[in-house]
């Protein structure tokens, strides 16, 4: 059962967050009402009540976010963590230094709910690696980006 945590990010999400090694699943809709789904390995929060993005510019998911605005995140992870975050969306920097093709936008947090469920716990959240050393040096460099904006914002 979702019970409603608040408006800040609670201690383990924040520290996950962090982290920069979790992947947040982005929900959107489209003007036409189609739902979609983006995996956003580059997050960072930007204090309590906000989370950093990059996205690429011509992904479905950015569109619908600068068209609808609003987007819900969730994140899974080990140690039960298991969190849906309703945000406002607004780009904050187009392109990123780090990419031309790259967009940083800002999640103003609107409402978080915990999904932690009485009947299972979250044992580990999405799994990823690099495909090369270049991703490796992009997403990294990405992340960086976020958190310089995080302290400058």
């Amino acid at each position: 059962m979702a019970k409603h945590v608040g408006v800040k990010l609670p201690e383990d999400l924040l520290h996950l967050l962090m982290e920069g090694t979790t992947v947040g699943i982005m929900a959107t809709f489209s003007e036409k009402g189609i739902p979609n789904t983006t995996p956003i390995q580059c997050i960072y929060p930007k204090g309590l009540e906000s989370i950093l993005i990059s996205i690429h510019k011509n992904h479905t998911g950015y569109q619908n976010m600068v068209w609808q605005k609003k987007v819900m995140f969730c994140f899974l992870d080990a140690n039960n963590i298991a969190y849906s975050v309703l945000g406002r969306a607004g780009v904050v920097k187009a392109p990123s230094q780090v990419h031309p093709l790259m967009n940083i936008a800002r999640i103003d947090i609107i409402d978080i709910k915990s999904d932690r469920s009485v009947l299972t716990q979250v044992t580990s959240g999405v799994k990823w690696k690099h495909t090369s050393w270049e991703t490796e040096e992009l997403s990294r460099a990405l992340l960086q980006e976020l958190k310089d904006l995080a302290n400058q914002l």
